[in-house]
């Protein structure tokens, strides 16, 4: 994703484009030509802003293409020929094209590449499958906001709650009830179960071998070292009667990157068709509860 004012930012600076130049920009990454719209600007500013109503922006394929194509219109400006001089106006706006874009989490190099991209926390294909994923979404836009504005507490108090919020979401999605007292620990031991991948269970395959319990136990370790440190008073959630410090970003990066690896586990073997907790599942006619 691209925000809109970084989208617009790029689009005014194509006033000094021919037509034929946008046209082919887009073209040549596979967009067809567009259909007409209300002016929004002069002529080659409407024009490319009818391309830029062709793009999905939620979709990867599509903002790659993108990307490829604001380089193409950008190459001027960083790159202009030594006969041109860039104008003040035109200075100022390519420096707030770059200020947009790194909100985005994206780097506009000095040669003109356009790096980087959205902080990808957990991978979109695996809460597609979800049949309500907007509490995960939410407390992922929560974490995203506070990595942007350097928030560590905000960040380690949020990486608690996705841990939370995935054990809860995973045993909704396996059919086990939830009890809303259970403290974190017993959320992910449950969870665990459910999935048949808690270490202390018995698993066939490769859940079963000891290098995986391992690393599931270790998992477990983490997630409870999260929720302690939070409730420590370095992540939100709690009042702390002084103002938090010694805390880092490096410490909010080392909790989340925790937090990721748990989540993303639980929630790949919950979309995984050949998991061995769906065996057991159908063995017990869908009622894990059995179990």
């Amino acid at each position: 994703m691209i925000n809109s004012r970084a989208r617009v930012a790029i689009r005014e600076l194509m006033s000094g484009t021919v037509l034929r130049e946008i046209d082919t920009m887009w073209q040549d990454e596979g967009f067809a030509p567009p259909d007409p719209i209300e002016p929004v600007g002069g002529e080659r500013v409407t024009r490319f802003q009818e391309y830029l109503n062709q793009v999905d922006w939620t979709d990867v394929g599509h903002v790659t293409r993108a990307l490829r194509v604001f380089e193409v219109a950008l190459a001027p400006l960083i790159s202009p020929p030594s006969d041109w001089e860039l104008t003040p106006r035109q200075v100022s706006q390519l420096e707030r094209v770059r200020k947009l874009l790194a909100r985005d989490n994206y780097t506009l190099t000095e040669d003109g590449r356009i790096i980087g991209g959205p902080i990808e926390i957990i991978s979109p294909p695996l809460l597609s499958g979800l049949t309500d994923p907007q509490v995960i979404h939410e407390h992922l836009d929560r974490i995203t906001a506070a990595l942007e504005r350097d928030d560590p507490a905000q960040v380690i108090g949020s990486a608690k709650e996705l841990v939370e919020s995935t054990a809860k979401v995973v045993l909704r999605q396996c059919g086990v009830p939830v009890n809303e007292k259970d403290d974190l620990p017993a959320l992910v031991k449950q969870a665990q179960e459910a999935l048949a991948v808690h270490p202390g269970g018995v698993s066939v395959g490769a859940d079963g071998a000891d290098g995986v319990k391992k690393i599931l136990g270790g998992a477990i370790t983490i997630t409870t070292s999260i929720a302690e440190l939070r409730n420590r008073g370095y992540g939100t959630g709690h009042g702390p009667g002084q103002a938090r410090t010694g805390l880092s970003a490096r410490h909010a990066r080392l909790a989340l990157h925790g937090a990721r690896t748990w989540c993303e586990f639980m929630l790949d073997t919950l979309a995984d068709a050949n998991a061995p907790w769906r065996t057991r599942q159908a063995s017990h006619g869908g009622d894990m509860t059995s179990s």
